[in-house]
């Protein structure tokens, strides 16, 4: 996937988050002796430190990424409520909580000291009101209008308990719901638009999956079952696959290259996947943005979260690595195999390009139009020379390939010393094979093994008035 700039324009975009609030607090301190009470340590606190936890993080994730966001859940009558919504406004986030004069903010406080924890205390009751749930509702119904996504952040403290009921309100008001589930009932998200759960979370329900196959098998039943659109299943360190509407499953490596601290990965994928998914409208998109978010945040100590500026720069590092642009034959037949695994269609076209003019670009643009990803095959120099005589070709072999590599249409350059293409044709095997001129299908080198094997073969026209000979031959004038 070419990495899209606009899929991180987020004016006007507004996204409403509705889940477990909870407040993280930490205190930090040295320990330098035992307590004279009890065998345990002295903890001198120097430092107390207050972070938004649960559906509170995934909001203010998205806030991070310059999203306009609405946070929705239910908090306590105290203190704790107001210092999480203090933290939540002053990054930009709305709250719109509903407050309970029986139950306190959840909050989890974690004593560090020499960055390990050395105990959790939980202070939480679960939501069971059903008054409760009818107020929630009321609120979600209220801002659903203004929203272009809803995020349903469970964490299994009873905010959601009536999670079907806000998502048919969803439903009604045609905003597309992603759910980050818990619990071992998935019914209760039946008609959400995609629901994100770990492997540990998926196979809580299905049972454990000991092939890729088995997975792709009990996902398909699962998402069919509950009329999702997309399920996606985030599997730590063997990546992610998402399963999109009747498409084939697409699976993604995971994009960390270092595993410092995985807290807060999850939501960070669903608010990235979300925020991509409003301005991209394809999921496959979303997850790879996600992803690619994901590997940044558990490469930091903590709680992380990421930029829209800094998704952007990974993203372009990564779309202008070396897994794309110029690659020898053997390492593109890998790349190839793994788009068309994951359904990207593979357009093929070759030739000498020994002066690129603007025929070849519009002729390339026709090209990448016909699949998702656009292979250019150039003949060698000493191909060249054969074929067109000693005085060309114009261009060494590696500046012809500089400048195609960076026609925006192109994904991958490679080259080929026979003079016909035939042999890379049959290494690469691509979806649809192009030629441009006047050629009829029966004539291209390389159409036979396309089409036997189910790809196609198109022949397109150059624009009028260029060609690289009536170049050279005006230079030399």
């Amino acid at each position: 996937m070419a990495m899209n700039s606009s899929y991180l324009n987020f004016k006007d975009k507004h996204i409403l988050v509705v889940g477990d609030v909870m407040l993280d607090r930490y205190w930090h301190g040295g320990t330098s002796r035992i307590s004279p009470e009890a065998p345990v340590q002295v903890v001198k606190v120097s430092n107390i430190e207050d972070r938004p936890g649960g559906a509170a993080n995934v909001a203010l994730g998205l806030a991070k990424l310059g999203v306009a966001v609405t946070l929705v859940g239910v908090v306590g009558q105290d203190e704790n409520a107001q210092v999480l919504q203090k933290c939540l406004e002053q990054e930009g986030v709305r709250c719109r909580f509903v407050q309970s004069e029986k139950l306190p903010t959840i909050t989890k406080l974690r004593v560090m000291s020499r960055h390990q924890q050395l105990i959790r205390l939980d202070f939480e009751e679960r939501i069971d009101s059903l008054s409760q749930n009818e107020a929630l509702a009321e609120v979600v119904k209220q801002a659903l209008p203004e929203a272009d996504a809803v995020i349903f952040s469970d964490y299994a403290k009873g905010c959601l308990a009536d999670v079907s009921n806000l998502i048919q309100l969803a439903n009604k008001a045609n905003v597309p719901s992603l759910v980050d589930p818990k619990g071992n009932d998935f019914s209760i998200y039946q008609g959400a638009t995609l629901v994100k759960p770990n492997l540990l979370e998926f196979e809580t329900i299905v049972g454990a999956c000991d092939t890729t196959k088995e997975l792709e098998i009990k996902a398909k039943e699962l998402k069919a079952k509950f009329g999702w659109d997309a399920l996606l299943v985030t599997r730590g360190e063997d990546g992610l696959v998402l399963l999109d509407r009747d498409k084939a499953p697409f699976y993604l490596a995971t994009a960390a290259r270092e595993v410092f601290d995985v807290t807060g990965a999850g939501d960070t994928v669903i608010a990235v996947l979300t925020a991509i998914f409003v301005t991209s409208k394809r999921f496959v998109d979303a997850v790879e943005y996600a992803n690619q978010a994901a590997g940044y945040v558990v490469g930091k100590l903590g709680t992380a979260f990421i930029t829209a500026d800094q998704l952007e720069t990974i993203m372009f590092q990564r779309t202008h690595s070396k897994n794309f642009g110029v690659l020898a034959p053997e390492a593109l037949l890998q790349q190839i195999k793994l788009a068309q695994v994951n359904g990207e269609k593979v357009v093929f076209t070759n030739g000498c390009f020994d002066i690129l003019h603007p025929g070849h670009v519009a002729y390339m643009k026709q090209a990448k139009a016909l699949g998702d990803r656009l292979v250019v095959a150039v003949n060698t120099d000493a191909s060249v020379k054969r074929l067109k005589g000693e005085k060309r070709p114009i261009n060494s072999l590696e500046h012809r390939m500089a400048v195609l590599e960076a026609v925006g249409a192109i994904d991958w350059v490679t080259w080929f010393d026979e003079n016909t293409p035939k042999n890379i044709i049959e290494l690469l095997s691509p979806d649809v094979l192009v030629k441009g001129g006047d050629y009829s299908i029966d004539t291209i080198v390389g159409a036979e093994h396309v089409l036997s094997n189910g790809g196609e073969v198109k022949v397109l026209t150059f624009l009028d008035g260029y060609s690289t000979t009536s170049i050279i031959d005006k230079a030399n004038l």
